[in-house]
């Protein structure tokens, strides 16, 4: 089995280690060269459309990323912030968690594609969806998948299609609100719900999906095929 994870787009300042990106054998190396190189391409004007910040802090992550095979590494789980990892909260999970979370867990990456938990990686910003990476990653990420029994996605739509779905082997998880009998996407508030659900997964080494009715996590519920939670 294996959960399907997005990154987040910001990165703690984390102590690296003195271990230099070049050197760890990544995978998928010569597939994240041809992105750097892609990445060379780009006319300093279109920069800002990429990164999505001002011309100065779209040139320093520009040459952040063209740099790091030279750039010292940290773990993965480490450099991603934001609310789905804060609620994941790796620094109190037991060993045994993380044990699962490196097994099962896969991380979508734009610049790297899939990473583990504790692969090293160097500080980075690059979002799935530009520069056409979900085409770029589909057939690597689709092929590494192929194989597996059981797939849980718990990816946004954006990172879903950097990969194609065997739909034999695939549980697509949303995280719904029901609001006077419609349904919508949690959307932000989703994403404390998955981080905490992650967490529950870790924890309770849940392999199968009939054991997802075991988690709840403020109001939001299993429902066979999403995480609901129903408002008055």
């Amino acid at each position: 089995m294996k959960i399907l994870v997005p990154p987040s787009e910001g990165k703690a300042k984390v102590k690296p280690t003195k271990t230099i990106f070049s050197t760890t054998k990544f995978r998928f190396e010569r597939e994240v060269n041809q992105v750097v190189r892609l990445l060379e391409l780009i006319d300093d004007e279109d920069l800002r459309s990429v990164y999505g910040t001002s011309p100065e802090k779209a040139m320093g992550f520009h040459l952040q990323n063209q740099d790091i095979f030279n750039s010292p590494c940290a773990p993965a789980i480490e450099r991603y912030t934001g609310v789905v990892y804060e609620h994941i909260d790796w620094k109190t999970l037991s060993e045994k968690a993380k044990n699962f979370m490196e097994k099962h867990v896969f991380i979508f990456s734009g610049l790297f594609g899939l990473l583990t938990p504790k692969t090293p990686i160097p500080d980075y910003k690059l979002k799935m969806n530009v520069l056409s990476l979900q085409h770029h990653w589909n057939p690597i990420l689709s092929d590494v998948l192929h194989e597996e029994e059981v797939i849980i996605d718990l990816l946004p739509q954006v990172h879903r299609k950097a990969y194609t779905p065997n739909k034999k082997n695939v549980i697509q998880v949303d995280f719904l609100i029901i609001n006077k009998g419609k349904k919508s996407a949690a959307g932000h508030f989703g994403k404390a719900v998955k981080g905490e659900f992650i967490r529950y997964m870790a924890e309770n080494n849940i392999t199968k999906v009939d054991e997802f009715g075991g988690f709840e996590f403020d109001g939001f519920k299993w429902d066979g095929s999403s995480f609901v939670k129903e408002e008055s």
